[in-house]
């Protein structure tokens, strides 16, 4: 499969399911997030902020009624990165030998 790559940023299981998430999702609230991967907010945060950084999420904070709520998207660029590390997983598994008599 071509663009097929191990991402070491998205594999770890907190941030593929968020990202996965993400993926499924033109925006999604930071509450939506929180509440969807059983995460803490500062943990939510730091890894938000961690994607961001990558340049693979964006956020916006936006006001509604006397408060601020944050919300996430993945970029280009982080769907891309997670198209190929789904992939690369996808021919990881692909190349695993059957199972066999024990």
């Amino acid at each position: 499969m071509s663009g097929a790559r191990f991402d070491e940023l998205i594999h770890p299981s907190t941030r593929l399911n968020l990202v996965a998430t993400l993926a499924a999702a033109d925006w999604a609230e930071f509450a939506y997030l929180k509440d969807r991967l059983s995460l803490s907010d500062s943990a939510l945060s730091k890894q938000l902020s961690t994607l961001e950084e990558a340049g693979y999420v964006a956020t916006e904070r936006r006001l509604e009624g006397r408060r601020h709520k944050l919300r996430a998207r993945l970029t280009a660029t982080g769907r891309a990165a997670f198209d190929g590390h789904i992939a690369a997983l996808r021919e990881i598994v692909a190349a695993a030998p059957p199972p066999g008599p024990r």
